[in-house]
């Protein structure tokens, strides 16, 4: 039995390795929006699908009262032109007037469901701030997995993959207990979602884990083994090329490690656009920015944003010679 467990690692990881030598699949992040509203970018040769954010306050809008029509529709558009759904379900924001948590969750029962946190937007802008899920409350946790749960019984095989959102968050009276409690709620929503997904991707998005910089508590080495170990995909949700402070957390390890992962998938957000390479002095641009992310983070897959006129006028002139290029060469 033991051979038979490291055969199949093995296949695994020969499987990856060989994607991580062909061009990533690229879905587009739509934020979001629909996909039926975006069909004329998203038929594209060059274009797998699309990723689309789903908030816990759209998908649960009463206690135990599930609504996923809209996953149907937009499943049922992007089936009728050949392409995939990737859905990111979200429980965190990133301003302060949108609370992505139901109504029912913000309650003494729950210990209010959410607290507030700050963000980072991108280079040389002003922090913002908004609300992340409670996870490390047991009860606001069951009430998430549960909610996990019944989208598999909905959704597993019938979309691409599904990820939840990254690790990072920056809250007041972050001591280490509340840090180990945290990175612990982590894993067992990794798993709550490979057990719900089986037949889909599963990915967990990580960057930054709080209390902790360049390792110094192994809470990133072991989020990867425990990802590894229960072929569970990791991804991120910035590209930035090796920007110390990714540099000192999440890059070294997809560096290292991407080849053992079931997937890896990456997104290229509007913020990226906006740091500054140090090398040429400039703003990265979308081959700085695609090479990194398939040649030093080893992706699977690439979630590109949509925002104009980067896209237009870079983005799909890009991925249109790039993907031209490696099918020549494979021909």
């Amino acid at each position: 039995m033991k051979r038979l467990v490291l055969l199949c690692l093995s296949i695994i990881c020969i499987q990856n390795a060989v994607a991580s030598n062909n061009s990533p699949q690229i879905y587009l992040f739509l934020g979001g929006d629909s996909p039926c509203k975006h069909l004329q970018i998203l038929n594209h040769p060059e274009i797998t699908g699309a990723q689309v954010i789903y908030n816990w306050k759209r998908l649960e809008p009463q206690k135990d009262t599930y609504n996923f029509e809209g996953i149907s529709k937009d499943l049922q558009c992007l089936d009728n032109i050949h392409k995939k759904l990737f859905i990111q379900l979200q429980d965190r924001s990133f301003s302060p007037e949108n609370i992505p948590v139901p109504k029912y969750l913000q309650t003494d029962e729950y210990h209010n469901g959410i607290a507030k946190q700050t963000d980072n937007p991108g280079e040389n802008k002003p922090q913002t701030t908004g609300w992340v899920t409670k996870q490390w409350q047991p009860r606001v946790q069951a009430r998430f997995q549960k909610l996990i749960a019944e989208l598999g019984k909905h959704f597993d095989g019938k979309i691409s993959g599904i990820n939840l959102p990254e690790t990072a968050i920056d809250t007041d009276h972050q001591t280490n207990a509340f840090c180990q409690a945290y990175f612990n709620s982590i894993l067992s929503n990794m798993s709550a979602l490979k057990k719900a997904f089986p037949n889909s991707y599963a990915v967990q998005y990580v960057n930054f884990i709080p209390c902790e910089w360049n390792n110094s508590e192994h809470y990133m080495s072991r989020l990867f083994s425990y990802a590894i170990k229960h072929h569970i995909g990791l991804g991120n949700p910035d590209t930035v090329p090796y920007r110390k402070a990714q540099m000192k957390n999440s890059y070294p390890f997809f560096h290292r490690y991407h080849k053992a992962l079931s997937v890896v998938s990456i997104a290229i957000q509007s913020p990226d656009y906006t740091y500054t390479n140090p090398k040429t002095g400039k703003k990265f641009t979308v081959a700085e920015l695609y090479n990194f992310s398939k040649n030093y983070l080893g992706v699977n897959i690439i979630f590109w944003n949509i925002q104009e006129p980067e896209y237009s006028q870079k983005v799909l002139p890009f991925l249109q010679r790039e993907i031209h290029s490696q099918r020549k060469q494979s021909s």
